[in-house]
C-alpha cells in the first residue's frame, strides 16, 4: 500500500506499535453502534462479514458491547456476558485475523441512557436521579422518552467493575486483540466521570479524583485480563445531555493520572457532536499523556495525516468514512473519492447499508 501512499498522506502509513500489536498504519476504525445484533444480543455471521470487510484498518475497534445482561440502550446491540456471545464474536475475530487484520471490542454499559421498555421494565441506574432530557430512544414501542434513573450505591459499584472484568475475560477467550474500555458518550462510566450528571457524595462523587474513582477501578480490573487496553473519552461531546464545568480541566488531569495505569492507548473524542462546547482537548492531552494517543471526530485525511506527523496525535480513527468506504485506507492510499453513507441505514436491520458498500476497486467506471 505505501507505494501508492501520496506524500500528503505517507504519516498515516508508518507502522505504529501498540501494547503487544505493530499496526501496519494508522487509519484506526472507530467504534458504530449498527444495531445489527440477532435476538438475544447475539453477534452473528452478518457483523463477522461487516469487520472483515474493514480488516485493513490499522485497528478495528468493535461496537458497544454490553458488559452486564439488561442494560440496553439501544436495543439491537451485542453483548459479551454469555457463552453463546463469545462464540458468536469469534465469528467476527476469526474472519477479521484471517483477513490480516486486527481487532478490540469496545465495553460498555449504557447507565441512564438505558430504558425500561428495552430491559424486562428494570429501571437503568445512574451515577445521580438525573434523567437525560432533549432526546428520545427507539424502543419496541416506538421512540420514548428517558426516564428517571436510580442512582447506585457505593455498595453495588463493585458489581459495576466485576462486570467489566468479566466482559475483558470474555472478550480475550472470543479472540480479541484486546478491549477499549467506554468512557464516553454519557454512559456509565462518563456519567461518573462528569460533574453535569455526578452529584452524588460520598468516595464516587465531588471531586475529580473520586468522579474518576468508577472508571480507574474499571481500568486496573480489565488489564488483568486482556492482553490490550484502551479508553475512549469525550469530556466535551453534550450527547445524552452531558456537560461538565471544565472539561478542559476534566481532560488535563485524567492524561497525567491514565500515566500510572498501564493504559495501551487514549482514545480522545476531540469535539461536541452538537457544537455546544467548544474547546483544544487535543493539546492538553498531548502535553500530559505519555501513551499513544487516538483521536477521533471529524479530520479529514489531510488534517488526520498532519497532526500525525506534528506528532500531536499517534493515529486517527474514522466513523462515517469507515462506515461507507470498507477499504478506506485504501481509498486515502489512493487519493480515491469515498463514498458517502446513507444516514437512513446506520441502524436498521439486515446488510442494505451496513455489508453492501463496495470497494474503490469494485466500483463501476463512471
Amino acid at each position: 500500500m505505501t507505494d501508492l501512499t501520496p506524500t500528503l498522506f505517507s504519516s498515516l502509513f508508518t507502522p505504529l506499535a501498540l501494547g503487544p500489536l505493530l499496526l501496519p498504519n494508522r487509519v484506526i476504525y472507530a467504534p458504530l453502534t449498527r444495531c445489527r445484533a440477532e435476538p438475544g444480543h447475539l453477534p452473528g455471521p452478518l457483523m463477522a462479514t461487516y469487520y472483515a470487510q474493514r480488516a485493513s484498518a490499522g485497528l478495528l475497534i468493535a461496537e458497544a458491547t454490553m458488559v452486564i445482561e439488561g442494560n440496553s440502550a439501544f436495543w439491537h446491540e451485542p453483548g459479551i456476558y454469555s457463552q453463546a456471545q463469545v462464540e458468536g464474536w469469534r465469528l467476527s475475530t476469526e474472519a477479521v485475523h484471517a483477513a490480516g487484520g486486527r481487532i478490540v471490542l469496545q465495553i460498555w454499559h449504557g447507565g441512564r441512557a438505558c430504558h425500561p421498555l428495552l430491559n424486562g421494565g428494570r429501571q437503568p441506574v445512574a451515577p445521580s436521579p438525573i434523567a437525560i432530557t432533549g432526546d428520545e430512544v427507539h424502543t419496541p414501542e416506538g421512540k420514548q422518552p428517558y426516564v428517571l434513573p436510580r442512582q447506585l450505591g457505593d455498595e453495588e459499584l463493585p458489581g459495576i467493575v466485576e462486570g467489566f472484568r468479566l466482559a475483558a475475560r470474555h472478550a480475550t477467550a472470543a479472540g480479541f486483540d484486546g478491549v477499549e474500555v467506554h468512557g464516553a458518550n454519557g454512559y456509565l462510566l462518563d456519567q461518573f466521570l462528569r460533574d453535569g450528571s455526578n452529584q452524588r457524595g460520598g468516595p464516587y462523587g465531588g471531586s475529580l479524583p473520586n468522579r474518576a474513582r468508577l472508571l480507574l477501578e474499571v481500568i486496573e480490573a480489565v488489564r488483568q485480563e486482556a492482553p490490550l487496553v484502551g479508553l475512549r473519552i469525550s469530556p466535551l461531546n453534550s450527547y445524552n445531555a452531558m456537560v461538565d464545568s471544565d472539561p478542559i480541566g476534566l481532560s488535563t488531569w485524567l492524561a497525567e493520572r491514565l500515566n500510572s495505569c498501564g493504559l495501551d492507548y487514549l482514545h480522545l473524542m476531540r469535539a461536541d457532536l452538537y457544537g455546544q462546547q467548544q474547546g483544544d482537548l487535543v493539546t492538553p492531552v498531548r502535553n500530559h499523556f505519555k501513551g499513544v494517543l487516538i483521536a477521533n471526530m471529524g479530520y479529514t485525511a489531510a488534517e488526520a495525516a498532519a497532526a500525525v506527523a506534528a506528532g500531536m496525535v499517534d493515529g486517527v480513527s474514522f466513523g462515517r468514512a469507515f462506515l461507507s468506504n470498507p477499504d478506506l485506507p485504501e481509498r486515502i492510499a489512493r487519493n480515491a473519492p469515498l463514498s458517502e453513507a446513507d444516514p437512513a441505514s446506520f441502524y436498521s436491520p439486515g446488510p442494505v447499508g451496513y455489508t453492501d458498500y463496495p470497494r474503490f476497486d469494485a466500483m463501476p467506471a463512471s
